[in-house]
């Protein structure tokens, strides 16, 4: 069994790239079992709260499942050019007492408004940040969907066959390369 955790760089309920990660579990083999987390109740991060308290338990929770894993998928908005400030945050602190990420694999994708860009630069700004965190992300193929406004419906799911379809190729080769360890 090949167990996967889907992290959202989004709080919105109705959330494209939350609904992204749902539709690539949907979509992933019997043998490939994938969770979905939430940020959801991370602080912001502040040395001192650490020092005083140590992580806060939403942090060790995520940290657990990270470390549980066998790979990691981001599915990361863009805001203003880049990740959002609640992805980074909760990196921050998964940052601290040793990452999570070290040696794990770890794929990103994401769903955006407009034509052209998708969210490629937050994802570069994340894979950034991921080195730093020691992670290994997966170079290629990449995932930069546009127009989320009509490939998915109000609800966040995915409706666009053909996005489901390269979305289900990328989520073959991400398995692969978290199974084969190339």
């Amino acid at each position: 069994m090949t167990r996967l955790l889907g992290i959202s760089g989004s709080l919105r309920k109705a959330s494209t790239n939350t609904g992204l990660l749902r539709s690539i579990r949907d979509m992933a083999p019997a043998h490939v079992q994938m969770e979905v987390a939430s940020l959801h109740g991370i602080p912001l991060f502040d040395e001192d709260d650490e020092a005083a308290t140590g992580k806060p338990a939403a942090v060790a929770a995520l940290d657990a499942r990270i470390r549980s894993a066998d790979g990691i998928i981001f599915a990361c908005p863009e805001y203003n050019f880049s990740m959002p400030g609640v992805l980074k945050n909760a990196n921050d602190w998964l940052s601290r007492g040793g990452s999570p990420f070290r040696w794990k694999r770890v794929g990103v994708v994401g769903a955006g408004g407009g034509q052209v860009a998708g969210t490629a630069r937050a994802q570069y700004h994340l894979r950034q940040n991921l080195q730093a965190l020691q992670a290994i992300v997966m170079p290629r193929p990449e995932v930069f969907i546009t127009n989320n406004e009509v490939k998915f419906n109000a609800d966040g799911t995915l409706t666009d066959e053909e996005t489901w379809r390269y979305v289900a190729k990328w989520l073959e080769a991400f398995i692969e390369w978290v199974e084969k360890r190339p």
